[in-house]
């Protein structure tokens, strides 16, 4: 269990860099950087984000569940709060689009550790 987690916490550092290369309102100083932003994501995702999703329930089922997104901004958000200057997002937009594809990048990425572990 905590092999899986460590796998999943590197595997969303990486999904975090990708990000920041792509987009330069989404900056991260490097990759022990995006480690730590992974650790207090996972953390944020583990404590705050359920309460948040029980909170917003009605306007996600009414979204058929597109508001996830707009929490996993929201976590972003705090995230780059705690960390301060080393971990930047320039905008709730940004958070948002960054949300979407790091979603995606992690689908992926698990799907090929989870493949090419089995």
């Amino acid at each position: 269990m905590l092999l899986r987690w460590i796998i999943s916490v590197f595997l969303n550092a990486v999904a975090l860099i990708v990000v920041a290369q792509l987009f330069s309102a989404f900056q991260l100083d490097g990759f022990g950087t995006a480690l730590l932003a992974s650790v207090i994501l996972g953390i944020l995702n583990a404590i705050v984000k359920p309460v948040l999703v029980v909170l917003t329930l009605p306007i996600t089922l009414l979204t058929l569940g597109l508001f996830l997104f707009v929490i996993n901004a929201i976590t972003l958000m705090i995230t780059q709060a705690i960390m301060d200057e080393s971990f930047v997002i320039e905008g709730f937009g940004t958070a948002i689009i960054a949300a979407v594809i790091i979603s995606i990048l992690n689908l992926l990425l698990n799907k090929l550790v989870k493949d090419s572990v089995t």
